[in-house]
């Protein structure tokens, strides 16, 4: 990093803030000691830091993530966020396995180049920096999570939901499902499939995945986790919130006594997969969908082919109802 006080007064009007300083910066390695007005520079192409990101999942929205900056272009002011190279591992139980999990610029890297143009996925490119470092540079995706859009609908009532939306919602839906196939039909995985991970576009009205840096080591079924998250966004859109064993214990305790172990997930055992036992007028063709992502099915998805086989017909099945929100 070196002061660079020339850049200073086109830093201030990009940032729309006054600086104490300014600084080239033209290797990230270390991310941690950037700071708002710092200009960086990847293959000739600059970019002013305004801030950094934070995580947006389940409660964790004043997280900071400082390897990941709200930035925007120097030559046009656009608004971008750049990742800059940050490893991390750590292990998860699935089902009873102990699963490496990892993060990998590069991959995400490669992801990018390889979806360039398809709506259904963020974008961006890929600049290197002096050092090496892989720096994704993303296009901000103008519109909210797709998980509270739904659960926002859902608040009229379930039943109303049902007949009202499900069918576009599910339909809709399907299009995420498909992306995540192509995906692995290119020999790729997200890596980290949930559902503060698909964001709907206010503008295209498209639901777009975020974030591949995840990977994992999964040799049986390289696929397995994708599959596990897809059922996990799955059952979300069919209740429009979650349905837990704490939250059945508060609303409808007398649920609980018909309910068995193999209702629930077999890796987070308080979510309860089985919801006709909830919602019984949900036709027995996507119930079934649902049971092959709990604790007693025998047989689980290998592939998203295999789920869009029994899910597509199950949709058909549903009210007609509205356009997805």
């Amino acid at each position: 990093m070196q002061d660079a006080p020339e850049l200073r007064p086109r830093a201030e009007q990009l940032s729309g803030r006054k600086l104490s300083r300014v600084r080239l910066v033209h290797d990230t390695s270390m991310f941690m000691e950037l700071e708002p007005g710092d200009v960086l520079e990847l293959e000739g192409v600059r970019f002013v830091v305004t801030g950094t990101e934070y995580e947006g999942r389940f409660g964790l929205s004043d997280q900071p993530k400082p390897w990941v900056k709200r930035a925007v272009a120097w030559e046009d002011g656009s608004a971008k966020i750049i990742k800059l190279v940050f490893h991390e591992e750590f292990h998860r139980m699935v089902g009873g396995f102990k699963v490496r999990c990892y993060r990998s610029p590069e991959k995400e890297a490669r992801i990018l180049a390889l979806v360039r143009g398809d709506g259904r996925f963020m974008q961006g490119i890929t600049l290197r920096d002096t050092a090496g470092n892989a720096v994704r540079v993303l296009e901000r995706i103008r519109g909210g999570r797709m998980d509270l859009v739904l659960e926002d609908v859902a608040r009229q009532g379930h039943q109303v939901y049902f007949q009202r939306h499900l069918r576009g919602v599910l339909s809709k839906l399907t299009g995420v499902f498909q992306a995540i196939g192509w995906l692995h039909a290119h020999g790729e995985r997200h890596g980290d499939v949930r559902r503060d991970h698909v964001l709907a576009d206010s503008g295209s009205g498209q639901w777009a995945w975020i974030d591949f840096d995840y990977n994992y080591d999964l040799m049986a079924n390289p696929f397995a986790l994708d599959l596990y998250g897809l059922g996990n966004i799955l059952w979300f859109a069919v209740a429009g919130h979650e349905v837990t064993y704490h939250w059945l214990k508060q609303d409808h305790p007398e649920i609980l006594e018909r309910l068995r172990p193999e209702d629930y997930s077999p890796a987070l055992k308080n979510r309860l997969m089985n919801l006709k036992k909830v919602y019984p007028y949900l036709p027995d063709s996507l119930n079934n969908v649902l049971l092959h992502f709990s604790a007693g099915s025998p047989v689980f998805y290998e592939r998203v082919e295999e789920l869009m086989a029994e899910l597509a017909p199950a949709i058909g099945e549903l009210p007609q109802g509205e356009d997805a929100p």
